[in-house]
């Protein structure tokens, strides 16, 4: 998956939002507006995404392209060195994950008010 790819797959979902909150080179997705995915686009490709914390433990275990969150609360967020070492199936199951994160989060309002 190269960086084209990823931002193509995180905003082919339902409400999901793209922009620059931080600086001109941090790119960030958000649906209902919170935030389940980020990257720079001026550094090697990783990209950070929230994971339930015991399974944060485990992904960071198996692959050492997976790290605790860069500039990120580290029991929530993980940041994934997108070197070729993990599979594109992986990456597109984490995306989902940390995305339905967010959505299950939302109040029911939230969710209603949003079409999710």
């Amino acid at each position: 998956m190269n960086i084209e790819e990823f931002r193509d797959y995180c905003i082919s979902k339902p409400v999901v939002t793209e922009c620059f909150p931080f600086d001109e080179v941090t790119l960030v997705f958000k649906v209902a507006g919170k935030i389940f995915a980020l990257t720079s686009l001026d550094k090697d490709f990783a990209i950070n995404l929230k994971c339930d914390p015991e399974r944060a433990i485990t992904l960071r275990e198996t692959y050492p392209a997976i790290q605790p969150g860069y500039h990120m609360n580290k029991t929530h967020w993980n940041t994934i060195n997108v070197d070729g070492s993990i599979d594109e199936d992986l990456l597109k199951e984490l995306i989902d994950h940390s995305y339905n994160l967010i959505v299950n989060s939302l109040t029911k309002k939230a969710r209603a008010e949003n079409g999710l």
